[in-house]
């Protein structure tokens, strides 16, 4: 399996090529922002040459900041998985394409299936979601949607770390409790993505969306609690708030929980359940 990486050097990314490099049949080229710009159609088509799988991971991610910077945005999350999308129509390869629950108006009160109508609430939403067009659009039998949500890991900033970074600093922790969700480790989402890959050169993975993201709901606060614990911390010092406490540039979805129907047809497990997930992550001294 040549397997192209984007945004290798980001969260998901570094997991990725970790998860690959144990795998002795996987052949990887790992490129980051400064190795490869997606929104650069000819260099794009010359990177996916070779490939049987490419997974784009590479990301503009700064969600308040596309508020105001949306063109900018979305030439990257939208016009560079055109990009991506159509070399790999060209040279035959399969797209991953990474995705967000953002799609999504938010609204919802039952979890999320994927063929959920889509309705953005900010602009960075509305970049991801012009990503997944092209991709569904260029290769309807070859790419592939996995969205994700909540993400944490070893090599990024994330919620998780910022919460045991704060309990140094403060007695107390004000933290949302009216937005529900899914942690998702991005060691645990990684490896979900290889099987996916592999079952889509086997033949055996549909083409289409699928929701990469843990078992189960919580919320921010929820989620504070939980790492407090496994940090053997006084989960009491979380204390519960509301989103009108925190307001940001970019609207959130208070309602953020996926369905994971889509792997039965690929004959793969969901992801685990986040409390699982993270436990393992706090084992695995990632924080």
């Amino acid at each position: 399996m040549r397997v192209l990486v984007t945004g290798a050097a980001g969260m998901l990314g570094t997991d990725l090529c970790e998860v690959l490099a144990a795998d002795p049949s996987a052949q990887v080229t790992a490129v980051d922002r400064k190795a490869l710009d997606i929104t650069d159609a000819e260099a794009v088509a010359e990177t996916v040459a070779g490939h049987d799988v490419v997974v784009n991971c590479a990301a503009w991610t700064n969600v308040d900041l596309a508020e105001t910077e949306e063109a900018q945005a979305t030439a990257i999350n939208g016009a560079g998985a055109r990009n991506l999308a159509a070399a790999s129509a060209r040279h035959g390869a399969r797209l991953i394409q990474i995705s967000t629950d953002y799609v999504f108006p938010g609204d919802a009160t039952s979890p999320i299936p994927e063929d959920a109508p889509t309705a953005p609430i900010n602009s960075y939403g509305r970049g991801k979601l012009d990503g997944e067009q092209a991709v569904l659009e260029l290769l309807p039998d070859s790419g592939y949607i996995v969205r994700t949500a909540w993400l944490y890991g070893a090599h990024g900033a994330n919620f998780v770390a910022t919460m045991l970074r704060l309990a140094g600093d403060r007695d107390t922790l004000d933290v949302v409790d009216d937005q529900l969700g899914q942690p998702t480790s991005t060691a645990a989402l990684a490896r979900q993505l290889v099987l996916l890959g592999q079952a889509a050169l086997a033949g055996q993975a549909p083409a289409g969306i699928y929701h990469g993201t843990a078992a189960g709901q919580t919320t921010w606060c929820g989620l504070a609690k939980a790492a407090f614990e496994l940090a053997g911390l006084d989960s009491a010092r979380v204390l519960p708030t509301t989103s009108d406490k925190f307001v940001r540039p970019a609207k959130r979805p208070s309602y953020s929980v996926l369905g994971h129907e889509g792997w039965n047809r690929a004959g793969l497990a969901p992801m685990g359940d986040w409390r699982e997930e993270l436990a393992a992550a706090f084992q695995a001294g990632i924080f």
